[in-house]
């Protein structure tokens, strides 16, 4: 398919050959005349191809100014002034030669005169239908259904009127006046369409009446060319070009809507500076608007909203404070001012007379933060200040500077507080934003620290044919600072561990982590309880926190010697059932959390104990999560309804016990949330 400008070309090309073409009837006919030997036939070629030439410049102009996308209005306006420029340039030029030669045989020579008329009529032509169609996209730049049909009757009935040039109008002098008034009338209403005025900025409407005034004069300087071109020579063209009524009614079509234009943008001159600053402010209440969505930051945000306020108050100079939680001025932004100059203007109202301007918000003050003033200053006059508020708390302040006394206006005002609270929701929703986006992080860092704990708590406990062993462990949050683990040693010994680090959250999952490696490192040395506290409390101290430490039980089971061997660091007394004596009780001795010495002193805190087991007997290791878990009375779970429990289950399976025990706690607490970390090991002799 042949592009755009390969079209223009071969239009192009085709209207030079018909301009040939009617130039060279043209000569014929005249030649017929001056030898007596008229001939109709070159007169109606001649007609046919001047209406083929009009028709032709019609389709250039339709494809070159009809199909462009966007309406440049002043760049259109350009391009028409420049095709008469150089039409007049051209007619000027011709007309200075028949001047010269007016008195020469070259100049009444009438294949001479011919040419030149021939010349005038091509460019004249060619500069009607160019306003034509630029016309045209102006009428129909906002275009409803009436308009397009009305607009479809007028051109073709243009084009359809051409028809009339090849009968007599001494004949039909009536019908050619009925259809010149009636396509009159329809450009007269279609004049009316102007709508692309309103669009245009004070500086756009000027170079609109300028150049829309020198397109007129063209119009009629052309119109005074035709009707009486040749006449102080005595020349008569073979026919005129304005009796066709295409011709005429582009002519009078051109004119009036040159006419209606500059006056309709004269009209509306008055109201362009107000109707640019409406738009001014339109446009910055949609940048402040934007700015929420976009992801700029304060500091942008902040910038925007000190340009669109100078802009839309005209403000000679201004200057925004941005305040941090505490209302300390930790950033100054200024426009066409200085530090120094600031504290001076703040310097001079302190003693003048302020109008406060009220909040819509109740509580946020009046003159103390908000008000206009007069300034004593050698440029500025007035001074407008306004607070930035989030929620309850003063974010910015803005000041305003005019050079005149009384320079803000109540419309004013609340235009610029529509942008401060603009402005507010705008920060407020970047940090809540930014807040989003934090907690999001955190989320997913909680989640990837659960999976890194969940790899940690082991899936699989040591036992020996003699113990059944049970166990779990449910942080309170996405992680937690519960810990237990198994060894099994190679001397028939079984080591067992449950602990509980200070707090909760990411920090006690990062001790626990640490507590594990400890143990799985300690634990391979075959060490006794004693010397695994006293070594666990020297591996932890230089690695926890001040603030931190850590309980612990740590037990060997000797299923040889069917003895147990615990040491408790701090930690909750293990409960223990007796199968022999029937009886629960709980394991109590002394000793300190690991980490709270740090030193040699720790190691007289340090107490091992040791208990004979037999079938039956049950051993239940646990954190406070369980014993401190509060139902809604806020009453603790307690030593004491552990030790019930347990008595009441003493003859059902380590993993029955467990399963149990979670069931009671929820039961007691009444919620599916314990508020604490909470583990428990069982271990149940078979």
């Amino acid at each position: 398919m042949p592009s755009q400008k390969s079209i223009l070309r071969l239009i192009s090309f085709f209207a030079g050959f018909v301009w040939l073409a009617m130039l060279g009837s043209s000569y014929l006919y005249r030649f017929g005349l001056l030898h007596y030997a008229t001939s109709d036939t070159y007169l109606f070629a001649s007609k046919s191809l001047l209406l083929l030439f009009i028709v032709t410049i019609y389709f250039f102009y339709r494809f070159n100014i009809g199909r462009q996308e966007s309406l440049n209005i002043i760049d259109l306006l350009w391009n028409v002034f420049v095709t008469g420029l150089i039409a007049t340039v051209v007619s000027l030029a011709s007309t200075l030669l028949l001047t010269v030669l007016k008195d020469q045989e070259h100049g009444r020579n009438p294949y001479f005169l011919d040419t030149l008329y021939q010349i005038n009529v091509g460019l004249i032509i060619t500069f009607l239908i160019a306003t034509f169609m630029v016309w045209k996209r102006f009428i129909l730049y906002q275009k409803s259904k009436w308009l397009v049909r009305t607009w479809n009757t007028f051109e073709y009935g243009l084009l359809g009127s051409a028809i009339l040039f090849f009968i007599d109008f001494k004949i039909f002098t009536g019908i050619g006046l009925v259809i010149s008034g009636l396509l009159a009338v329809l450009g007269i209403i279609l004049s009316a369409n102007l709508k692309w005025v309103a669009y245009l900025n004070y500086k756009q409407k000027w170079k609109s009446i300028l150049l829309i005034i020198l397109i007129a004069l063209y119009i009629g300087y052309f119109y005074t060319i035709l009707s009486n071109y040749g006449q102080d020579h005595g020349y008569t063209p073979i026919y005129s070009v304005l009796d066709v009524i295409t011709v005429n009614e582009l002519y009078f079509f051109a004119m009036i809507y040159s006419i209606f234009s500059v006056l309709v943008i004269l009209f509306n001159l008055p109201t362009s500076s107000v109707f640019e600053q409406k738009l001014i402010e339109v446009i910055n209440f949609q940048k402040l608007s934007q700015s929420r969505n976009s992801g700029q930051s304060e500091g942008q945000i902040f910038d925007i909203l000190l340009e669109s306020s100078v802009s839309v108050a005209v403000a000679n100079a201004a200057w925004l404070d941005i305040m941090d939680a505490e209302g300390v001025c930790t950033k100054t932004l200024f426009f066409k001012l200085d530090e120094r100059a600031k504290n001076d203007i703040l310097k001079s109202i302190e003693t003048k007379k302020k109008r406060g301007i009220q909040s819509q918000v109740p509580g946020r003050g009046s003159k103390e933060n908000r008000f206009t003033a007069e300034v004593k200053h050698d440029i500025h006059k007035s001074i407008f200040i306004v607070p930035l508020f989030i929620q309850d708390q003063q974010i910015a302040s803005m000041a305003l500077l005019k050079d005149v006394k009384d320079g803000f206006s109540k419309e004013m005002i609340e235009i610029i507080r529509t942008f401060i609270n603009q402005a507010s929701i705008s920060i407020e929703n970047y940090r809540l934003m930014v807040e989003a986006i934090v907690n999001e992080r955190y989320k997913e860092e909680l989640k990837i620290a659960k999976r890194v704990q969940d790899s940690l708590i082991p899936k699989m406990l040591h036992t020996n044919e003699d113990l059944e062993i049970s166990a779990f462990s449910k942080a309170a949050a996405e992680v937690g600072g519960d810990y237990f683990d198994t060894y099994k040693m190679a001397d028939q010994r079984l080591a067992l561990i449950v602990g509980d680090v200070s707090g909760k959250g990411t920090s006690a999952a990062f001790h626990m982590s640490q507590m594990k490696g400890v143990f799985q490192s300690l634990v391979q040395m075959n060490l006794s309880a004693r010397e695994f506290i006293i070594k666990a409390n020297n591996a932890l101290s230089g690695s926890l926190d001040r603030t931190s430490f850590i309980t612990a039980t740590y037990i060997n089971i000797d299923s040889k010697k069917k003895r147990i061997e615990f040491s408790r660091a701090g930690h909750c007394p293990s409960l223990y059932y007796s199968a022999k004596e029937k009886k629960v009780r709980y394991l109590e001795d002394n000793g300190l959390g690991l980490g709270i010495l740090r030193d040699s002193q720790f190691n007289d805190f340090v107490d091992v104990n040791e208990i004979e087991y037999s079938s039956g007997d049950i051993l239940f290791l646990y954190t406070d999560g369980i014993t401190e878990a509060k139902n809604s009375k806020n009453e603790e779970f307690g030593y004491d309804r552990l030790k019930l429990f347990l008595e009441k289950h003493v003859f059902y399976s380590a993993e029955y016990i467990k399963d149990e025990v979670l069931k009671t706690l929820h039961e007691f607490c009444e919620c599916s949330n314990l508020g604490d970390d909470v583990t428990a090991l069982i271990v149940k002799v078979k």
